[in-house]
């Protein structure tokens, strides 16, 4: 067979060619007319599918989290924002400091979130526009009041924290100077009970964390009447996703900003709030 193919006449071959070529054409006039018919389906998901803003983050409810709808209330944010802009969001779960540091500069990621903005931060990526607020400040037992004017009037008070995160400007500088008693861990949850337990006197949080932790976490649940947040406030900050300070992530930001400004941030918390508030009738105080 290989000598009759090799022997074949040149007008046949020709012939062949040109047939060849015909069909060729069709074809691809048929895919460029009509391109839902007969290209292979893993090219069309291929070119239909949307893009992915790949970002690292931690657990910290209701903010963010596996098991909440949407990966949480800034998650649902995040993926409504990038959805006008043709991409998903995935999100990975670290400790904090764990996912500053994969999401600011590990390849595959986009950034990370949600974050507070700090000059220090800033230098080493894009802060997105605000996507929501935190109000900051420090939760106590009702049995043991704790009275304070100015954060410098802590410097006696044992005072749990959670690893990396920024408490305020005034708080964060008084800390690194070494003038407030800390105490570090990894989570919020950690730290209620410590509070509980008599380890620290009060714990650094956020007032909606606070608030989703005493009404689902099983073990704070039936303690939740003892602990009170004080009424003074240590910031109240804004929350940001930090994309890498790289082209691409300059480019994800200025796309994401643009979508935060067509959104009703306010409207999609107070829904998630009300929510979770009919979940739980009369708990939340």
């Amino acid at each position: 067979m290989i000598g009759l193919r090799t022997g074949a006449a040149p007008g046949r071959n020709l012939k062949e060619a040109m047939m060849t070529a015909v069909r060729l054409s069709t074809l691809l006039v048929s895919l460029l007319l009509f391109p839902g018919t007969g290209a292979p389906a893993a090219s069309v998901s291929a070119v239909e599918a949307p893009h992915v803003m790949h970002l690292a983050s931690l657990e910290w409810l209701p903010y963010v989290g596996p098991g909440l709808a949407g990966d949480g209330l800034a998650g649902t944010i995040a993926a409504s924002a990038a959805k006008q802009f043709g991409y998903t969001v995935r999100v990975d779960y670290f400790p904090w400091k764990r996912a500053m540091q994969m999401g600011g500069e590990e390849a595959g990621y986009a950034g990370y979130f949600p974050a507070y903005y700090t000059p220090q931060r800033a230098r080493s990526c894009y802060f997105s526009a605000p996507m929501g607020n935190s109000t900051v400040g420090l939760a106590y037992l009702k049995s043991e009041p704790l009275r304070w004017e100015h954060v410098s009037d802590l410097g006696g008070v044992r005072i749990g924290v959670v690893t990396g995160y920024s408490n305020g400007k005034e708080f964060d500088a008084l800390a690194e100077q070494g003038k407030l008693q800390l105490d570090t861990s990894p989570g919020d949850a950690i730290n209620l009970r410590k509070l509980l337990a008599g380890r620290v006197k009060a714990v650094v949080i956020d007032k909606s964390v606070l608030r989703y932790l005493l009404l689902t976490d099983s073990t704070l649940f039936p303690q939740r009447q003892r602990i009170a947040f004080h009424p003074n406030v240590l910031a109240e900050l804004t929350l940001h996703v930090c994309f890498q300070r790289t082209p691409a992530g300059q480019v994800l930001q200025t796309k994401f900003d643009e979508a935060l400004r067509h959104m009703d941030i306010v409207k999609i918390e107070n829904s998630y709030f009300q929510d979770l508030e009919n979940k739980n009738p009369g708990e939340l105080k």
